[in-house]
């Protein structure tokens, strides 16, 4: 699996952990769905964004035109 693949496993993993344990003391009974929806997207698409542009080597490519 590609490191950009490996990041976003774990992300999704830590993002899980977080989300279970404000469950767990109650936090999210006392907020709504869709701020609960809103707050587990940001921080997913951060990680998809540092996935990306930490993915990859940044080599340049040589043309032979002759």
């Amino acid at each position: 699996m590609k490191r950009a693949g490996m990041y976003m496993v774990g992300f999704v993993v830590l993002m899980g952990g977080v989300l279970a344990a404000l469950w767990k003391l109650a936090v999210l009974a006392n907020i709504g769905a869709i701020w609960t929806i809103i707050g587990a997207l940001i921080p997913l698409g951060c990680g998809i964004m540092f996935a990306v542009a930490n993915s990859g080597s940044k080599e340049n490519s040589q043309i032979d035109r002759s």
